[in-house]
């Protein structure tokens, strides 16, 4: 008898081999709840997003009132507390300088509405020449068109984007920071040179240059040092290049700081949130921009409006889960949470040595293994699904991001987990 093919088409999946994903029943704190009773530690916070793990009691508080008030309507034309509210938070607690907020629903989309602020910004100046992005190497910043066209995981071409490339949009690139986060000053030099040269070369062609601050998630959790951030910022404000940062990943603490770009100390003119930004309740994010990209869109032409709406930008119940969730990390201390897991990880993840792996890296609340071939990964799911965590390994790279909440002992587990699979 054939089985009977899937009605749910699942992300990253080829579905002619057979396929049969856990079923999640529930889901509370850091622990999901399969149909079979069998609970599992979720070690990557459902993509980097439940910072403050699932079924909190105080957001699904606000969630239940949101939705008998008001679960949602158009910004086109109305507004409503809770999106004026949040939007005049994340003023408040982004760096200095990004004083304006248009919402989205999800953190490619966010990256979209910057590229497209950024080119029509140009226009909009009387410049027609500035047409192209400038993006790292291993970047990644969604799946969208758009942002696929500024993406590259992989040092040739994206492996989820390929299919793609004859269609996508060319922009330019430019090899990784390769220092780590203490760099080291001889490679420093040379990355900051080599970046230098670009946009001298190239800088009346680019309307932006995008990357992932500090920390580049799905292109490998390549570590890069807060000074080469600072510097490629100022090259581009000499240059007269727009700055993104795609902080999707990276904001809301991942990297040690409430935001990577706080390692610097340094405003960007576009930034994009997402992810942690609704503690992974509801899809939203947030393109925040400088006061000098606001009013490139101000004119008595209504051309030089930005034309862009999205249906649930602005949702009110995903504002007000945004702004609980800010309240929750601010009055939890959740940078010395953070911490906590950092010095965890240091400490169990850091020594590990064995000869499949290449290197471990580790940032704020991130521990990745990076194997030399990607087959010594294969089982390794299954393996941790036997012990109790769900943890999902892709390429050469198996990663830990886990909520916030979690405990010493249960990080220790997870930790446990990911280095005797090497000896299973």
């Amino acid at each position: 008898m054939t089985k009977k093919k899937s009605t749910l088409w699942y992300p990253y999946r080829q579905h002619k081999h057979a396929y049969t994903p856990l079923k999640i029943a529930s889901a509370k704190g850091i622990y999901l709840t399969l149909d079979s009773g069998k609970q599992l530690m979720d070690a990557i916070s459902s993509w980097w997003c439940v910072i403050h793990g699932y079924n909190h009691p105080e957001i699904n508080e606000v969630v239940n009132d949101q939705i008998n008030t008001l679960p949602h309507v158009m910004l086109g034309g109305l507004t409503h507390d809770p999106a004026e509210t949040f939007a005049d938070k994340l003023v408040e607690i982004t760096p200095d300088g990004l004083n304006h907020v248009f919402f989205a629903d999800s953190g490619s989309v966010g990256c979209e509405i910057a590229l497209k602020m950024v080119f029509q910004y140009w226009m909009n100046q009387g410049n027609h020449k500035k047409k192209k992005i400038l993006a790292l190497n291993r970047s990644y910043h969604g799946d969208t068109f758009g942002v696929m066209a500024v993406s590259r995981p992989d040092d040739s071409y994206p492996s989820m984007h390929r299919m793609f490339k004859g269609i996508l949009t060319d922009h330019l690139f430019i090899p990784e920071p390769k220092m780590g986060f203490h760099a080291d000053p001889k490679q420093l030099r040379a990355d900051i040179s080599l970046f230098h040269e670009t946009i001298k070369t190239h800088h009346e062609e680019l309307a932006g240059f995008i990357c992932e601050p500090i920390m580049q998630g799905v292109g490998g959790f390549n570590i890069y040092s807060p000074d080469y951030l600072k510097e490629i910022v100022a090259i581009c404000n000499e240059y007269n290049v727009l700055v993104i940062f795609d902080e999707v990943a990276t904001g809301f603490g991942r990297t040690g700081k409430l935001f990577a770009s706080d390692h610097a100390n340094v405003t960007p003119d576009l930034m994009i949130l997402s992810k942690a930004l609704t503690a992974g309740y509801i899809g939203h994010s947030a393109t925040l921009t400088t006061t000098r990209v606001f009013d490139g869109f101000l004119s008595d032409s209504f051309d030089h409006a930005f034309m862009h709406g999205p249906t649930f930008m602005g949702n009110a119940t995903a504002c007000r889960v945004g702004l609980k969730s800010i309240e929750l990390f601010q009055k939890g201390n959740y940078l010395q949470k953070i911490s906590a897991i950092e010095a965890c990880l240091l400490s169990t993840l850091s020594p590990f040595k064995h000869p499949k792996v290449k290197s471990i890296r580790v940032l704020g609340a991130m521990g990745v293994i990076e194997v030399h071939d990607s087959n010594d990964l294969k089982g390794m799911q299954a393996y941790a699904i036997e012990q109790g965590v769900w943890i999902r390994p892709f390429d050469r790279f198996l990663y830990v991001t886990p909520p916030y909440i979690i405990s010493e002992r249960e990080l220790r587990h997870i930790i446990t987990v990911m280095t005797t699979w090497f000896d299973a």
